[in-house]
């Protein structure tokens, strides 16, 4: 039986001015920037993370008992500045889901609220992140 740890770091290198590349411990690499070009932004990358972390919840409920025919997740907000400084408004995570007709498309459909309620109550680490008071350091290493 493979033990996954439950910490969980990424590391960021600077390829030019404003783009950036964030590797994972796996290898995986994901490039972003600060809205340039069509690279995503950091702000991009957090709706993104919101509305990625809950659609792997609701899939794995909802594909136990039918393949959606379509899966669209939109996560939106207002980025703000204000006297708390820069910061996204509320934010509102919007699920489109179809299935096929018949007996298991039913049943999919008939857990879909309640698994996108469970992932957003308890179940999405970043949502659930981002909703409760998370302590962040920020430190400086210098060389």
């Amino acid at each position: 039986m493979t033990t996954q740890s439950s910490h969980r770091s990424i590391s960021l290198s600077r390829d030019s001015a404003g783009r950036f590349t964030a590797t994972n411990t796996r290898g995986g690499t994901l490039s972003f920037g600060s809205g340039a070009d069509d690279d995503f932004t950091p702000v991009e990358l957090l709706l993104t993370a919101i509305a990625g972390c809950s659609a792997i919840d609701v899939d794995i409920l909802t594909s136990r008992r039918s393949e959606p025919d379509t899966f669209r997740v939109t996560a939106e907000g207002e980025k703000l500045r204000d006297e708390q400084g820069n910061h996204m408004g509320p934010i509102t995570v919007t699920f489109e889901v179809t299935f096929p007709q018949g007996e298991a498309g039913d049943q999919a459909r008939t857990v879909l609220p309640d698994a996108a309620r469970q992932s957003h109550e308890r179940l999405c680490t970043v949502s659930r992140t981002v909703m409760l008071p998370t302590e962040l350091t920020t430190t400086v290493a210098t060389g």
